[in-house]
């Protein structure tokens, strides 16, 4: 009979203790513990050479020697070209040896879809395994007939149990191994279901440890929480080396994978997919993509350029100031912060004297994009005023700037690279922070005017 160690698991945070007690000692949550047993004998496949041929050190089980930083050769990691570019661009130049991608997104976004495409690709240069647990060989098979995948040299497996995957791995040597998903691959030791704070914690453990022993590049699905978050603990995240969401809205077919943790690229990189009738297809020039250029001038449309990882992108802001019907006017905004619309419409309201109290404002990001930046803070307020005055912005016209308390127009990161994309797209206008022109190299073709307070911006538009 295999040995086994009891521990208690906090499903709240991940904490573990070794004895039971009422209270977590890392949340302080009351009667959070769970009762998890770790088999001694479950163990993972021997450390070996990895594919170009150097050892793998760590993570193997020995005692490893003390090394000073300074004696420490640097090697470029070698990256496996997924053979799709918006894929690439998300990961960071491709997938690393040894690392663990973590894909999550809402039930029908793409993610099982995404994944069979690239490693139908990845299957003629590489070991591939296909490790499902949510769908049959069968229902793999018709996805791969509908989105034209052919007849790739692709390994596919059925299989739950983390013990049998772990064997299948040592057996085949995968180079590439997705498992679909995470929370319903379990472990036999562990007393709790399939997708529990246990179950899930010591599997990610042991598959990651697995990655680094043996160089193989693993990719879990992931659930995801109402709030759209990653199901699952805290933990989980810290544990994996790449953390992707696979976003996507309702009656929308363009999806947006987002990466929210990379320790091989830049964080917030995203890259953008359509969903057509044979799968996902990268989209080469989002920029177009969010802007409707077939749709004729109104007023309270304002173009704007936004940073996403290593580019820029420009999106369409609208915005409508309609009258209220007694009482305040409401303010309902789609793609920014509604807590940071209120702050503007009153940094609007002091500094530059616009009354907006009784009147209701919209404020939409076209496409279903979502963003944070404060870079789009100037777009917004003159999309706003302009539909108040229904006076009409050039879509030539380029707006940036971040809006300060006190009316000043604060200079944004990365601002020569947004101009430049916009002189790519056509743009012969620009309005945007003083302090970015200083020393810039502005592109030719475009006037760049630059602006200090709320108030110069607002007296273009008259």
């Amino acid at each position: 009979m295999a040995k086994s160690t009891v521990v208690y698991v906090c499903h709240e945070c991940g904490a573990d203790s070794p004895q039971w007690q009422g209270q977590c000692p890392s949340c302080e949550t009351w009667n959070s513990l769970q009762e998890m047993r770790i088999s001694q004998n479950v163990k993972t496949p021997a450390a070996r050479t990895s594919r170009s041929g150097a050892a793998l050190q760590g993570y193997a089980g020995q005692l490893q020697p003390v090394v000073e930083l300074k004696n420490i050769t640097l090697q470029e990691q070698p990256r496996i070209q997924v053979g799709d570019a918006e894929f690439d661009r998300v990961l960071g130049g491709g997938l690393v040896p040894g690392s663990v991608v973590l894909i999550g997104g809402n039930p029908g976004a793409g993610k099982s879809t995404l994944l069979l495409q690239t490693l139908g690709k990845l299957a003629f240069q590489q070991t591939c395994l296909y490790v499902t647990g949510e769908e049959s060989l069968q229902q793999i098979a018709l996805r791969a007939q509908r989105v034209d995948l052919g007849e790739p040299p692709l390994q596919l497996v059925a299989e739950t149990r983390l013990e049998a995957i772990l064997a299948l791995v040592e057996q085949q040597k995968p180079a590439i191994l997705v498992v679909d998903s995470i929370q319903v691959v379990h472990l036999d030791d562990i007393a709790s279901a399939p997708g529990s704070v246990a179950q899930v914690k010591e599997c990610a453990a042991a598959l990651t440890r697995m990655a680094k022993q043996t160089g193989t590049c693993v990719i879990l699905v992931g659930h995801v929480t109402k709030e759209g978050m990653l199901a699952g603990p805290k933990v989980l995240e810290h544990i994996i080396d790449c953390s992707l969401l696979l976003e996507s809205s309702q009656n929308n077919r363009f999806r947006i994978l987002r990466s929210h943790k990379n320790r091989f690229g830049a964080v917030n990189e995203i890259g953008v997919f359509a969903m057509v009738a044979n799968g996902l297809k990268a989209v080469k020039n989002p920029s177009a993509l969010f802007l409707s250029q077939s749709i004729p001038e109104a007023p309270g449309t304002v173009i704007t350029a936004i940073w996403e990882g290593t580019r820029a992108m420009l999106i369409e802001v609208q915005a409508l100031v309609d009258d209220g019907f007694g009482g305040p006017g409401r303010r309902l905004s789609i793609g920014i912060d509604s807590n940071r619309l209120n702050m503007l419409l009153a940094v609007l309201h002091k500094q530059a004297g616009v009354q907006l109290g009784d009147q209701d404002v919209y404020v939409n990001l076209v496409g279903g994009l979502k963003t944070a930046e404060t870079s789009i803070d100037l777009a917004v307020l003159l999309a706003v005023v302009a539909s108040f005055r229904s006076f009409i912005i050039p879509r030539d016209w380029l707006v940036l700037g971040e809006v300060g308390l006190t009316g000043e127009i604060r200079p944004i990161a990365n601002g020569q690279e947004r101009l430049i994309e916009a002189a790519k797209q056509g743009f012969k206008k620009a309005i945007v922070p003083k302090a970015n022109i200083k020393g810039a190299q502005l592109p030719q073709g475009m006037d760049v005017v630059g602006v200090i307070t709320l108030q110069e911006a607002l007296c273009l538009l008259e």
